[in-house]
Formats: C-alpha cells, structure tokens, sequence
C-alpha cells in the first residue's frame, strides 16, 4: 500500500470519507492499490467506487473518462482561473452532498473541503458565514438556532466546512436533504 497522493484542495480525503480502504481493482489503471475513490462522478459511464485517488491526482481517470469529481458550476461563476477550475474538477476527489455540492472560492483560489462541520464550527462562525447560511436555506436566526441544537455530522441538514489556502478563514457550505 502506496502512500496517498497529495490534494491541494482536499487535504485529508480518507478524514472525510472520499477515499476509503479497499482491495477493489482500479478501473483507470488496473491496480489494487489498498484505496479507492467513493465520492461523486461525473461521466458517461457508471464510474462509483472504481477509481483509485493516483489516477485522480494524474488526471487519468478524468483523461480516459471525461470525468469531473465536482459540479463546476460554483467555481466557474466566481470567475477562477482555469487551471483551478480543472484542478478541483479533474484532479481533486470530491465530496458527496444531498443536492449539487457546491466548492467556496476566496483569494482568486478555490478553498480547501475540510469535511462536515462540527456544532462547535457553526457554534463559533462568523457573522459573515453566518449570513451566507441563513440565506442559503431561506431560514430566520430561530430556525439556525434550533438546526445547531439538533446539528449531527453527516445529518439531514448538512454543513461542509472549507479552509482558503491564503487567509485561511474557514467558508461553509449548507445542504439539505
């Protein structure tokens, strides 16, 4: 067993469940490298839990697949350089969210997926994160509060925590089921 490449934009993907243990066989590649892939893909053909994380770093897999491992959409309208566009896209491996994940940006960068948010992270965000989260699910300071009261990791009402890469404040993403 291979140590796991390096994700600029997903530091940790075995903490947050995107790559995982396993015997399974690489598609891309044809190697049983002790990991595989298990979050979303983008492509023509049915690629789950197939992808080894070295032919995600390369870009193979997004090369022989036309594959992508996130929704762009988010890292496009923030009006990114190109190169990180494709890096998060075709190079990083993504996270599974209820609807279409979505990636924050800061600093002309992409922000780095640190996993599920604690009840202490959005005890403690700012008032800035606070907002965004407010007005992405419609929702009055009650609502937030009684969501942080009953606030599980990996629950029905889901907050995905990122980290710019230059200033280092931390960004939330909300989703629900």
């Amino acid at each position: 067993m291979a140590d796991l490449p390096t994700f600029r934009y997903h530091p940790d993907p075995l903490a947050t469940g995107s790559i995982q243990p396993s015997d399974a066989e690489c598609i891309c590649c044809g190697q049983a490298r002790g990991f595989i892939y298990t979050g979303p893909v983008y492509a023509e053909e049915e690629l789950d839990d197939s992808l080894c994380p070295w032919c995600i770093a390369d870009g193979s897999a997004a090369e022989k697949f036309d594959a992508t491992f996130t929704d762009t959409e988010s890292l496009c309208f923030t009006k990114l350089p190109q190169e990180v566009v494709d890096e998060v896209a075709t190079r990083t491996p993504g996270f599974t969210a209820w609807q279409s994940e979505q990636w924050p940006c800061c600093c002309n960068d992409a922000c780095a997926f640190l996993g599920d948010a604690q009840r202490s992270d959005l005890e403690s965000m700012g008032k800035t994160a606070h907002e965004v989260l407010l007005a992405g699910w419609n929702l009055t300071d009650e609502d937030f509060a009684d969501i942080i009261a009953n606030y599980e990791p990996g629950g029905s009402h889901a907050v995905y925590k990122f980290r710019c890469l230059h200033c280092h404040r931390n960004h939330f993403y909300a989703d629900v089921e």
